[in-house]
């Protein structure tokens, strides 16, 4: 299970940074260059629709990745300044904070873990 909500919240928090990315274009269009719209109504309502998604998906994924409440409130958290979303699931990927409660039993991405960290674990 967490490596399907791992892989869906990784792609959410993806999109939404992206949206952010998008939605800053397009204001950056309408109100500096001043080429009209630039896209915002419709790259704001995408990307309030991946926001709320986004927070939604955080809220459904905690429990399957044994997420504690700080790593819960950071990720909540990571949805306000732009990008901060896709800084947020980089830091948590190498964390293994997307691998779930299960990962030293069943295995898991745990890219950038300390070897002794985890060998110490399993003990």
């Amino acid at each position: 299970m967490s490596n399907k909500a791992a892989v869906l919240f990784r792609v959410v928090a993806v999109a939404e940074a992206f949206s952010w990315a998008g939605l800053l274009v397009g204001m950056f269009l309408k109100y500096v260059v001043e080429l009209g719209e630039g896209g915002v109504p419709v790259l704001g309502m995408v990307h309030g629709v991946l926001f709320v998604l986004y927070l939604a998906t955080t809220l459904l994924v905690a429990r399957p990745l044994g997420w504690r409440a700080g790593t819960v409130v950071t990720a909540l958290l990571a949805s306000i300044p732009p990008l901060a979303t896709w800084v947020f699931e980089k830091w948590a990927l190498r964390r293994g904070k997307l691998d779930g409660p299960e990962r030293l039993a069943h295995g898991g991405t745990a890219l950038f873990l300390d070897r002794d960290r985890v060998g110490t674990a399993r003990a």
